[in-house]
């Protein structure tokens, strides 16, 4: 689950956050449904097109949702609740994962 979020890219098409979590369109558009964090602009022809800030909600979602197991209202709840406590032990899982991987690399290079 990477997507790139520089500064540069101020939306994202639904097929490249679709692909960029390896699941289907139609699950991104039913957590939009879903979720009121999530709030995506439409173009002239209806598309989502989502803002860095969305991906990282969708981000946090799918942590939620299908690596921790949380069921839709879970995740809900658990959202309202504690939304910055949660994206904060997130973007910390996801620091360490990333230099679990640089060390790896690293390793494998000695």
């Amino acid at each position: 689950m990477h997507i790139d979020l520089s500064p540069d890219k101020r939306y994202f098409s639904i097929g490249e956050i679709a692909k960029a979590f390896n699941v289907n369109a139609s699950l991104i558009r039913f957590w939009d449904k879903e979720f009121d964090i999530l709030k995506p602009k439409k173009n002239a022809k209806g598309n989502r097109m989502f803002t860095p800030e969305d991906v990282k909600n969708l981000q946090l979602i799918y942590h939620l949702v299908k690596e921790r197991g949380f069921t839709l209202d879970g995740a809900r709840t658990h959202l309202k609740e504690g939304q910055k406590k949660t994206l904060d032990k997130f973007e910390i899982i996801n620091k360490l994962e990333t230099i679990k991987a640089q060390l790896t690399e690293i390793k494998n290079h000695l």
